[in-house]
This record gives structure tokens, sequence and C-alpha cells, in this order.
């Protein structure tokens, strides 16, 4: 089992909102819910824990039940450490990771790996090499001064940082109270042992300032969602992702009933809200008869680019009984990234049945919620 502690007990003080700085909505959505759902959508953390200040917890909660997360709530301290602490005392899982909820760019990627290397080696600190030089700086006679500076072998320390729990909390036991620590990758150096590195992602920055909130210069953020639902039959082909199947059933529909390309480009069309795709693509128009919906969600990406938008990252759950999707999501994944001219990480596909109910379970058709993320210039 693999817990996940998101630490959201900061002040913010530093962004100079006025309130917690996970809160702040950019676009249609909040920091803290674009982590959490990160997290929840990954498939591969059991439990998620979160650690808040008791003012900003209902808040919280409430954000985590309209997105029909199951989160634990952990009242955090008035130190990171303490924070974690706390958090550990409610960790089931023989693993896991802590991340902070100011780091909502964190990819299913770095999830997977964070869990993968924690699981091996004990530790998992997520991190990317430095691209700029570091210098050491003294106060000398008043002035400042650079004594040194150095790039090699130097690496921006990152979250999530994963564990065994057993091992943290060790850590944690050994700490004294007035020790301070600025992550958990320096109180496990000292009291357990060497520190393994994850591969992070320079994407993955933590929002701290002000200026932090408008990703890539002077751009807003939009979430966008979209659905869609396909009817199973025989005598047709399976595409999920522009990526055939095997099955010996396909979807019904006017296109090649691609019911995730579908949904992926209703959500993006609502985040420019630009309308859905029954209103560009009708099926009462022959030009669009068979044809593939990857060259449609090419005209989609046309529409968003006139608009002044482009796709950050997208996220998708498969809602099929059968075929059995797991061995075919890599494939997936890369086929729309290279589609939407994103990073692999960048494009999330999670799967699930509905266990026998509705349409979905007697596998009578496929259904897809997709959610994105897009940047409109100003």
């Amino acid at each position: 089992m693999v817990s996940a502690i998101i630490t959201c007990a900061g002040s913010g003080e530093r962004a100079g909102f006025g309130f917690n700085k996970l809160l702040k909505d950019i676009g249609g959505i909040t920091p803290f819910e674009k982590t959490v759902c990160a997290f929840a959508d990954s498939g591969v953390i059991d439990e998620i824990i979160v650690v808040c200040t008791k003012q900003d917890e209902e808040i919280f909660r409430k954000k985590c039940l309209d997105r029909s997360i199951n989160a634990v709530f952990v009242t955090g301290s008035t130190t990171r450490g303490k924070s974690v602490k706390n958090g550990l005392e409610a960790v089931s899982g023989d693993i896991v990771l802590i991340h902070d909820g100011a780091r909502p760019f964190v990819s299913r990627r770095i999830i997977c790996d964070c869990v993968k290397t924690a699981t091996k080696f004990g530790s998992a600190i997520t991190a990317v090499p430095l691209t700029d030089t570091i210098g050491e700086v003294k106060e000398e006679n008043g002035e400042k001064v650079l004594v040194s500076s150095s790039r090699d072998g130097k690496y921006a320390v990152q979250t999530p940082q994963g564990f065994k729990t057993e091992l943290i909390r060790k850590a944690f036991s050994l700490a004294s109270d007035d020790e301070v620590f600025t992550d958990e990758s320096g109180v496990f150096a000292k009291y357990i042992g060497k520190c393994h590195i994850a591969r992070g992602e320079n994407a993955n920055k933590k929002l701290t300032y002000a200026e932090d909130f408008s990703i890539g210069g002077n751009g807003r953020l939009f979430v966008g969602t979209g659905f869609d639902l396909h009817l199973l039959v025989e005598n047709r082909k399976l595409i999920l992702g522009g990526v055939e199947i095997p099955h010996d059933k396909g979807l019904l529909g006017h296109s090649d009933a691609d019911v995730l390309t579908h949904a992926i480009m209703d959500a993006l069309l609502s985040s420019a809200s630009l309308g859905d795709i029954g209103r560009y693509f009708p099926d009462t128009d022959d030009k669009y008869k068979g044809i593939s919906s990857i060259l449609l969600l090419q005209n989609v990406l046309d529409l968003l680019n006139k608009s002044g938008y482009k796709p950050i990252n997208v996220s998708a759950v498969i809602q099929a009984q059968k075929p059995k999707l797991s061995k075919y999501v890599d494939t997936i994944r890369s086929s729309l990234a290279k589609n939407l001219g994103l990073e692999d990480s960048a494009v999330g596909i999670t799967c699930t049945t509905l266990e026998g109910i509705g349409i979905v379970g007697r596998e009578e058709g496929i259904a897809v919620q997709a959610y994105c993320l897009t940047k409109k210039e100003d």
C-alpha cells in the first residue's frame, strides 16, 4: 500500500494574497485541486493525507469531495517538519510520498518513478540537475563577495520525496524538536542513510511568489472537461487515442468513434469556451464519415491556437468492462502526446471497470471522462 502526504499548512506569505496560496483560483482550478488530482489519478496511490490548518480544512475537504477524492485530513503545525511528522502518524502504507501542495504540475511519471525508487531503495528524492551555476557568497567587511561557484554534481531538489514508512518515521523520531530541516531528505540523510535520486522535471516547479501563478510569463490557465460514450458493436474497429485495440467489437459512430479522443477534444474546447465537437464536426456531414478522430483533434488544436490557447496537459479515465486496457495505456499516451504536441508525462490515462453496472458494466459501451489544462497568452 502506498500513501501520499500533501503538505498544505503553510501561510503563503511570500505570495501576498492574504490567504492560503493553494486556494488561489487559476483559470477555474486551484493549485490544491490540481495537486491532489495528480495523485488521485496516478493509479499508484492508495491513500491521500492532507496536512493543513484547522481554518483551511473545511474548504480543502469540500474541494476533495467535489472531485470525488477520499482524503484523510491532519492538522498541521508551525513548521514543515512538525506538520510532516503529524501526517506520518496517519499513514497506513508501507511506502509514503511527501509532496508540497504548492507543486501542482507534478506528473504521473514522477509519482510512479518515486514510488518505484522508494520501494527498491527505501528513499526517493525527486531532483533535476542544475543548469544555473550556484555561487557561495560570504560577507567580508560589510560587502558580499563570491567565494566559489559551480554546478557540477549539483541538483535542485523537488518533491515528492518517497520513503519506506518505517524508515522516515524512525528518522523523525531521532530528530530533536529544535532541529530545522527544509525537507525530508535532510532528516533522512542525517539519521538513516544516503538518499537515492528519482528523476524530476523542470515543469515540476513550486509556486512561491505571486508572479509564479502566471505560468510561462503573461499567461492565464484554464481547465476544461469533456465526456463521451459510444456503444460497442460488431464489425467495427476499436480505436482509442488513435491506437487500434484488438477486440471482437468496436465503437459505433459517424467517425472512427474514438471515444477517448472525442472526450479530450471536448475538454480542450471547453477550456477555451469554444463549444463542443458536435458544433464543428456534425454527424450529419458526410465529410466526417469514417474520419480518423486524430485528424479532427488537429482541427481542434488549430481552433485553440487561433484563440490564443495551447494545451499544457490532459488527463482522462477510460471506463470499459472489456477489453482490459492496462497493457495498451503507454502506447495510447504516446500517441496522444505526439498529436497534442506534449511530452508523454503531460498525458495521464487511467482505466476502470464499472463492476458490471450500467451500459459500461454490461459491456455495451465505453465511456471516457477527460480533463485538460490550457494556457491563454495575454
